[in-house]
């Protein structure tokens, strides 16, 4: 299967291809795919260090520290250690969640996969992970890489979005079209 060339773009693009190129060249990409994984979700789940990576308060050198104890306590590959601490040392560490989500776009694309953005009313069980999976890669013709997130203000169905493709099936559209229609 022929995968498509994929470049990032803007500030956080150009050190998102530096360093998927470099882990492609050091055969390291999954692991430094399986650091930022860690990190976002580290990230995302505590605001204290989201404020520390985000804010210019902080000196480089105290985010440096903070992220290398971080990382050490992950067991972080040598490329990330030197990647994200050079971040901080360019006082760059504010686009370190938009360089990691690029990464993550490039390495999806060098492996023929695609991002699909699936909230739900409800988390959903291993079971309905799968067959929503092996529905949208007999639709694409290539393998989804899911991200998902509850909504419940849905209450029920899904919406997926695939691109710029959007499929709702989330009760809730449905009732405002039933509405609309009782309107009109």
């Amino acid at each position: 299967m022929a995968t498509e060339k994929v470049r990032e773009t803007g500030l956080a693009g150009r050190y998102a291809n530096a360093v998927f190129e470099l882990a492609q060249d050091q055969k390291s990409l999954d692991s430094v795919a399986a650091d930022f994984a860690s990190l976002s979700a580290m990230i995302a789940a505590s605001p204290d260090l989201a404020r520390l990576v985000k804010s210019p308060v902080f000196s480089g050198q105290d985010q440096a520290r903070a992220l290398k104890a971080i990382l050490d306590k992950m067991d972080a590959s040598e490329l990330t250690h030197k990647f994200v601490l050079l971040l901080a040392a360019k006082r760059r560490l504010f686009a370190l969640e938009q360089v990691m989500a690029g990464f993550a776009r490039l390495v999806a694309g060098s492996r023929g996969e695609i991002e699909a953005h699936v909230t739900s009313a409800r988390a959903l069980s291993q079971k309905e992970t799968a067959d929503l999976k092996a529905a949208l890669k007999a639709k694409l013709g290539r393998e989804p890489r899911l991200n998902t997130k509850v909504d419940p203000a849905l209450l029920g169905g899904l919406v997926v979005k695939v691109g710029s493709r959007m499929i709702d099936s989330s009760i809730r559209t449905k009732l405002n079209g039933i509405r609309v229609a009782m309107r009109g």
